[in-house]
């Protein structure tokens, strides 16, 4: 708030002045008998421009929101447990899988994508996944019945 009142007090002042020495030279025009003219264009004017910013969102995404959603994030592999596995040794292998804070049941195949993760292999007792963060991609397995697996907070 000091900066524009301060600016304002100093365009006042410079407009006090142009104002008093214009009415000057008016009166000494018509006291002395001359028709005042139009004042010529002054070369020390002060002019203020406003700069202005603008977002087109036409065919943009909006800058404010997070470039993942949640459902590409969820379910972490931490979040599941292997509840049955379907084998089948001609490659058309099922597994049965539970999130376990939300309760809900993947149907999973090799191939299907599950949030960040692809299931590339099942195995009679296992489940591994093709995990891709930031750009790096990791493998983990999660077991049948494997008490074992130490599951990351």
């Amino acid at each position: 708030m000091f900066m524009p009142s301060l600016v304002r007090t100093a365009l006042a002042v410079v407009a006090l002045c142009l104002c008093a020495a214009g009415a000057g030279a008016q009166a000494r025009n018509v006291a002395g008998g001359e028709v005042p003219k139009a004042a010529p264009a002054r070369s020390n004017e002060i002019s203020l421009y406003r700069e202005v910013f603008g977002y087109s969102a036409d065919g943009r995404r909006d800058p404010f929101l997070s470039l993942m959603n949640s459902e590409e994030l969820r379910p972490m592999i931490s979040d599941l447990q292997l509840v049955v596995v379907l084998f089948d040794r001609g490659g058309d292998s099922r597994a049965v899988l539970r999130d376990l804070n939300t309760k809900e049941q993947y149907n999973a195949k090799v191939g299907q994508t599950l949030g960040r993760m692809r299931v590339s292999q099942i195995t009679p007792k296992a489940v591994t996944f093709t995990i891709l963060e930031f750009g790096e991609s990791r493998q983990e397995t999660l077991a049948l019945n494997d008490s074992t697996y130490a599951r990351k907070p």
